[in-house]
């Protein structure tokens, strides 16, 4: 059975909007297709290794769709796990990014408590991915992301399908806009 695993962002978790929309659409549209969101723990380490033991359980051609964070962890685990994958407003560079949030932070989706600390972006430095292989992805963009810049990762996919929505947030409103495609680009017939 064909399978996709969802990767959620930075202090999100599977219950999402983006993942319930995903989920939803493939039970309406597409039920022959196997859904996967894990809870993914606070530590990119962790989290790398329990999506990595997930998707060795899957077929070969399971699709990887990551948004924000999970696009950043999706392109690590795509390059390394040899799969395709979907990336909805990634983080290109999370190391950096999240230097102005170490310290006490709280997942508003799990109620979890943690403290985000210089060996965690040290674990998220280790993922970095320089050169991503175009062929592996689809690129989709809000171009009024209002957390991370869409130019940036543009920029570092360059090359690979991209779907720009003018004026789209990072919540990515539009996200189901894309839904209908994805069974034809997984399988490359688009």
């Amino acid at each position: 059975m064909p399978a996709v695993v969802y990767l959620h962002g930075f202090n999100s978790s599977p219950q999402s909007a983006k993942a319930r929309e995903t989920a939803a659409w493939l039970a309406a549209h597409a039920p022959e297709i196997e859904f996967h969101c894990p809870a993914l723990p606070f530590a990119p380490a962790a989290a790398l290794a329990l999506a990595a033991e997930l998707i060795a359980r899957l077929p070969a051609d399971t699709l990887l769709i990551g948004s924000s964070l999970g696009g950043y962890y999706a392109t690590d685990l795509a390059e390394r796990l040899d799969r395709r994958a979907v990336l909805i407003n990634p983080a290109v560079r999370p190391f950096a990014l999240l230097t102005d949030h170490l310290g006490p932070q709280h997942n508003p989706y799990t109620g979890e408590d943690y403290t985000l600390t210089a060996a965690h972006l040290a674990e998220l430095q280790a993922a970095y991915v320089a050169r991503p292989d175009p062929r592996r992805y689809w690129l989709v963009l809000g171009s009024a992301d209002e957390t991370l810049n869409w130019r940036e990762a543009a920029q570092h996919f360059a090359g690979c399908r991209q779907t720009v929505f003018n004026g789209d947030d990072h919540r990515l409103q539009r996200w189901t806009d894309c839904l209908p495609a994805l069974p034809a680009w997984w399988r490359g017939t688009h």
